[in-house]
């Protein structure tokens, strides 16, 4: 039997995810059947499931892509740039696969211990980036100094968690952007965005 190459394997995981992340997003965690899946992917579940041990596996490499994602988003432009990305579907997946994704995440936090114990690590790189991306910021004289980066990354969490609830209940987007022109604002030191 020939050898399949990592390439090979490489492309066909990300065909799976790239798939398996509008599937998710159409039909939601619980609505995205194995049978779903493989419409999605063209691939059989044993082809899907040599990837991934099972359909929580597959979604939460979604996630884990997600977030390693934003953290660089973060680290390179700031969260609020994450907020505009969700809104607005610029530089990476558009608003419904990062929202459907996050909210899902938050409800599995809220519902499965387990879920949430393992999505530690990942919720902790993006508020360390945050908080590192803040402290770079006040450095260069750029973010108030009046409070402290704790209280600020924790401002923008609460924020962009405010955001995607937003766009959840179907409320319109539109309005957004001018808000986090606002929110930006309140962070810099001098109320301006870059």
């Amino acid at each position: 039997m020939p050898r399949v190459s990592q390439d090979h394997l490489d492309a066909r995981r990300r065909q799976i995810l790239d798939a398996a992340r509008t599937c998710f997003a159409r039909y939601g965690y619980e609505g995205a059947t194995v049978r779903r899946l493989e419409a999605a992917t063209g691939l059989s579940r044993g082809a899907i499931f040599h990837h991934f041990d099972d359909k929580e596996s597959l979604f939460l490499a979604l996630a884990q892509q997600d977030a390693r994602r934003m953290a660089e988003v973060v680290a390179d432009e700031g969260l609020v740039q994450v907020m505009r990305d969700v809104v607005g579907g610029a530089g990476g997946p558009g608003p419904a696969e990062w929202l459907s994704t996050r909210l899902e995440v938050t409800r599995r936090m809220r519902t499965d211990p387990d879920f949430r114990q393992r999505w530690a690590q990942h919720s902790a790189e993006l508020t360390a980036a945050t908080r590192a991306r803040l402290d770079r910021q006040r450095s260069a004289g750029k973010v108030r100094d009046d409070v402290s980066l704790q209280v600020l990354g924790g401002y923008l969490e609460l924020v962009l968690e405010g955001v995607l609830a937003h766009l959840a209940t179907g409320l319109p987007a539109d309005d957004l952007m001018p808000v986090l022109d606002l929110v930006e604002a309140t962070v810099r030191r001098d109320g301006q965005r870059d």
